[in-house]
This record gives C-alpha cells, sequence and structure tokens, in this order.
C-alpha cells in the first residue's frame, strides 16, 4: 500500500470515542483506550444495512454486508463469514461459526483489525489472548505480511498454541491467568510503532463479529429468532450482536429485537453475579446500592482462576466492557445464563453425536439451553470454535 493510498483510506474512517466520558479519538491516532480513563473505545458509526433483496449475487463472505461496515474489502480476506446455519431442536438453530478459517469466530473480528493495522503501517501488531482470537489476529497479520507478538496465559490449550506458531506470530506466554496476558500486552502496547490488535479495546473488532447476527437474520429470510445465546466472557460476540440488532431495527428490517441471552462458565461468572445482584457494572465496581454485597462476591471472583473451568474463552474474571454487556442484556430483555464444567461435557458429547465437534467454550451456550431453559422460544446459538482445538473435555490436556 502506498503512502497516498494509506492517507487516502484513513481520511474515509470514522473516528472512535469513549463510551463513559464521550472523549474523541481520530481514526490515525495510535491510541488503543481512552486517553483519559484508559476504557475501551467504540466507533462513531451508524451505517444502515442493505435490504435482502440487495444482497442478492454478492460476495460470498462477511463483506456482502459493505454498507454496515468501517473498512472497504481487504485482499487479505480468506473468505471468512457465511457459516452455516443448522437446526439441533424444532426451536433452537446452531451457526456453524467453526467452520472459519482459523476455526473460531474471531476471525470475523480479527480480519477488521488486520485491515485497520495495514492502513496504519505499524512495526508490529501485537495481541493477547485465551487461545482463538490470537490465532485469528496472527493468521491475518500472516495474510498481511505484519510482524505480530501474541501474549497467552500458561495453560492455554497446546493446539492453539502450535497454531499461532503456524502462523509465524512470536509467541509470550504470561505466568497467570488471562488478566496477566492482557496486562503483559497492554504495558507493550504503548511503544512507537506498535498497534494493539485488542480484540476488547477496539471497537473495529465488534464491527466484525456483529456479522454473525446479520448472516442469522439473511439466512432466516429477513427475520430473527425470539432469542440470541451467545457465551460470553470478554463480550466481543454479545456487543456485536447488539450493534447489528439495532441497526437492523432501526432500518426497519427487523419488527422485533430478539432477547439477548448471555452465557458463562459458572466457575467464572462475575457478569452472571453482577446481574443477579441487580448492578450494572461488576460487583467491584457496581454501585452503592450493592456496594455491600459487591466486596464479598468480588473477592470469590476474584480468587477463582480461570482454570477453573474448561471453557478457558469465557474465562475473564473482569471484563473491560462489563458495563455495556449488562445495559445490552438489560435493554434487550434477555438474562445470564450459566452452566456448570458437567453440563459442557454432557454437551460437548451431544453436539459429537450429532456429528458436530466443537471445543469446550463453543459448546456452552448448547449446554446452557438444551434442556429447555428458554421454555420453546425459538433461539440461536453459535458453535464457535472447534474441538480439534481443545480436545474431550475431561481428557488430559483439557
Amino acid at each position: 500500500m502506498t503512502a497516498e493510498t494509506r492517507r487516502t483510506a484513513l481520511a474515509a474512517l470514522p473516528d472512535c470515542f469513549c463510551p463513559a466520558d464521550r472523549t474523541r479519538v481520530p481514526a490515525t491516532s495510535p491510541e488503543w483506550a481512552c486517553p483519559l480513563c484508559r476504557g475501551p473505545l467504540d466507533l462513531d458509526f451508524s451505517p444502515t444495512p442493505a435490504p435482502l433483496t440487495s444482497l442478492t449475487g454478492r460476495v460470498n463472505s462477511l463483506w456482502r454486508y459493505a454498507e454496515c461496515l468501517p473498512l472497504p474489502a481487504p485482499a487479505i480476506s480468506l473468505g471468512e463469514g457465511r457459516t452455516p446455519l443448522v437446526e439441533l431442536t424444532g426451536t433452537v438453530h446452531a451457526k456453524l461459526d467453526f467452520l472459519m478459517p482459523t476455526l473460531s469466530f474471531k476471525d470475523r473480528g480479527a480480519v477488521m483489525l488486520a485491515a485497520l493495522a495495514g492502513h496504519l503501517g505499524p512495526d508490529r501488531v501485537i495481541a493477547d489472548s485465551s487461545g482463538n482470537a490470537g490465532t485469528a489476529v496472527a493468521a491475518y497479520c500472516a495474510r498481511a505480511g505484519l510482524p505480530c507478538t501474541v501474549y497467552v496465559p500458561a495453560g492455554t490449550s497446546p493446539k492453539k498454541l502450535e497454531q499461532i506458531g503456524a502462523h509465524g506470530a512470536r509467541l509470550e506466554v504470561v505466568d497467570g491467568g488471562r488478566e496477566s496476558a492482557a496486562r503483559a500486552a497492554r504495558a507493550a502496547a504503548d511503544a512507537p510503532g506498535t498497534f494493539y490488535a485488542s480484540h476488547v479495546h477496539n471497537p473495529y473488532f465488534l464491527q466484525g463479529t456483529k456479522t454473525y447476527v446479520h448472516e442469522v437474520w439473511e439466512d432466516l429470510g429477513g427475520r430473527l429468532p425470539d432469542a440470541l445465546v451467545v457465551p460470553v466472557g470478554n463480550g466481543t460476540l454479545l456487543l456485536g450482536a447488539a450493534l447489528a440488532v439495532r441497526e437492523l431495527h432501526a432500518a426497519g428490517l427487523i419488527a422485533k429485537a430478539p432477547a439477548l441471552y448471555a452465557v458463562q462458565a459458572a466457575a467464572v461468572a462475575p457478569l452472571a453475579e453482577a446481574w443477579r445482584a441487580g448492578a450494572d457494572d461488576l460487583l467491584g465496581e457496581s454501585t452503592e446500592a450493592v456496594a455491600q454485597a459487591a466486596s464479598q462476591a468480588a473477592a470469590s471472583a476474584a480468587a477463582t482462576p480461570a482454570t477453573a473451568t474448561s471453557a478457558e474463552g469465557i474465562a475473564i474474571p473482569r471484563p473491560p466492557r462489563a458495563r455495556q454487556i449488562l445495559s445490552a442484556v438489560r435493554e434487550f430483555g434477555g438474562g445470564f445464563l450459566t452452566v456448570t464444567d458437567e453440563q459442557i461435557a454432557a454437551a460437548q458429547l451431544d453436539l459429537a453425536a450429532r456429528g458436530l465437534y466443537v471445543e469446550s467454550t463453543g459448546v456452552a451456550c448448547w449446554a446452557a439451553v438444551r434442556d429447555g431453559a428458554l421454555d420453546g422460544r425459538t433461539a440461536v446459538v453459535p458453535l464457535c470454535g472447534a474441538g480439534a482445538k481443545t480436545g474431550v473435555v475431561g481428557d488430559s490436556g483439557v
């Protein structure tokens, strides 16, 4: 990409802003967080999706929703998106997002981050992850010819580490849990010439994950189910889903918004705990009305290691976008569901018996709804990571 082409592309990008204090961050800025509060950023972007009839004949990837994406289709695309929707029961469908180029839904957001990095021209890209996001960023950086370093916590699945390394990324394995890896990455993020491909802080990632819902809407003939059920750790799929639902509803392309249900592992469920307490943020940071309950619950959550659950992808003790996640679930009349590792293990084997081999985190939503938790309402659940990434729950190494 020439310097002139890069300048032209950057001039067309929407700016970011902080949802907490409204501080604006130009698209050309290397800032990866709000310069005042250091919180995650949102994108100043309100697109209007195309009607269903306009999608016929378009490219068979997530880039078919061009009107809703803040970047033009990049040369680095691997054909991500447009994953199948299959019936599990008479009321529940599964979206097979493990059939992505790197075998997880994180490709939806990673292609956006790598494309953005290509416009900015950094010396290096860094990311932090429990595995899948790092793999996706590594793959798309390889495609873009960008040097990449991925910070992962000790205990990350060996197959995920192998995949990241195979894409040519440098691995930094950090002692401790998921938050330790994030702190290490953030410490390196402000170095000159660095692009922090944070799937948590960078809003371009959410602009990619929202295509999950646009695809569901298209595949169901221009409608959405009664409920969208998604696994939540850092909340990137849920928040992307909320963006898409708002876009479709504002454009008059759906008459009614579906309920959003968030699923967490019972062993690491800080958002579900906050929800049950009626809080609008994590319990350690909640309003004065729940402060007394917060102290005890937050201490309990902080003491729970991420390794307490096989669902490593959602074992996030303190998600930075917690307030936004809780708000979105309330906005769309949903709720939080938690599942034990025993339920996860049973659901993984159940899906495998149906021909679908999915990783432990990816089966959490099926574990939550397969016994009728939604009382017969129609729903779509994502199967968002391949079983080859982690193996069978309970086997050695998991």
